[in-house]
């Protein structure tokens, strides 16, 4: 399994995030990724309770990826996840073609339908609509980084012999799903390089939706073994669902053997990558997120 890290939401400072990612590259993962909130809304106007709010800090993934791209050598760069039906396609697609040729080829995109209606209506996009319009997305983009020309006329695009310059560097770029709805789920077996699954809190819903995976799979004719499964294993109590509402706990870290009996279960489940989170934990500062960085990675390298 490859290892990577989800970048601290409490990491503000553009040399924190610097220090941090450069050491976990030189600590040997593979991956850093970033979650993706454009706006928040005030829970008092909008009566909607979310684990995010107006107050939650959140990097933009396109730019601070790309700050990123500069900094680093050989690490991989994912969004995880970009809310995708509120962004215009082609406006990202060219976004994710030109970091993908800053970074020579070390994107990977992770997308997903979000959760947040007011954050919809700020951008200008139709909640309601929004897992119809990544299904057209997803074969847009993919046609947009791998094709000179491109003409693409359906309900939510319209494209007539026109491209992006450039385009990735593999004229592809990995599109990876986020969420674990059951139609999510089916969209992964479809369409999907790849699941970024945060564990569940839940005992035993973890295995049930591999489960739900792989009879999505089945039922589409496609071998489970194609989809690549990256989950992340929490490092202290958070629970990553919850945003910025933890418990008091949520500060204590588990122990390096919980670690590696989670990383066990997921291997046996298919998991081809494991992300280590360390947020909402109460760490300030790049060099506490490193020392549990440095933990996780002895107690992976271990097994």
């Amino acid at each position: 399994m490859k290892l990577g890290y989800v970048l601290p939401h409490e990491l503000e400072d553009p040399i924190a995030i610097r220090d941090f990612v450069q050491a976990v590259e030189g600590l040997g993962y593979q991956n850093i990724n970033l979650p993706d909130h454009v706006i928040g809304a005030n829970p008092a106007t909008h009566g909607i309770m979310g684990p995010y709010t107006h107050e939650s800090y959140f990097s933009e993934p396109m730019t601070t990826l790309s700050y990123l791209a500069g900094l680093t050598s050989t690490i991989e760069l994912v969004t995880n996840i970009i809310v995708l039906p509120q962004r215009q396609t082609v406006l990202f697609a060219k976004q994710a073609a030109a970091l993908d040729v800053l970074c020579q080829g070390r994107l990977r995109v992770g997308v997903g339908v979000g959760w947040n209606p007011v954050e919809y209506q700020s951008l200008g996009m139709n909640f309601k609509d929004r897992g119809k319009r990544i299904d057209e997305q997803v074969d847009l983009l993919r046609r947009l980084w791998s094709e000179q020309t491109v003409t693409f006329q359906s309900e939510y695009h319209h494209v007539v012999d026109a491209g992006i310059n450039p385009r990735p560097i593999r004229h592809s770029i990995p599109i990876w799903f986020g969420g674990w709805s059951e139609a999510m789920i089916r969209r992964i077996a479809r369409k999907g390089d790849g699941w970024l699954l945060p564990s569940q809190p839940e005992p035993g819903e973890n295995r049930r939706l591999i489960d739900l995976l792989h009879a999505a799979c089945a039922e589409v004719g496609r071998d489970v073994a194609e989809v690549g499964l990256q989950p992340w294993i929490v490092a202290n109590r958070s629970i990553p669902q919850m945003g910025t509402l933890q418990a008091p706990d949520a500060h204590e870290l588990r122990t390096p053997e919980q670690w590696a009996a989670e990383a066990r279960s997921w291997k046996e489940m298919g998991a081809t990558h494991i992300d280590c989170w360390s947020a909402y934990g109460g760490l300030r500062t790049a060099d506490e997120h490193i020392a549990v960085a440095r933990q996780f990675k002895e107690a992976m390298d271990a097994l």
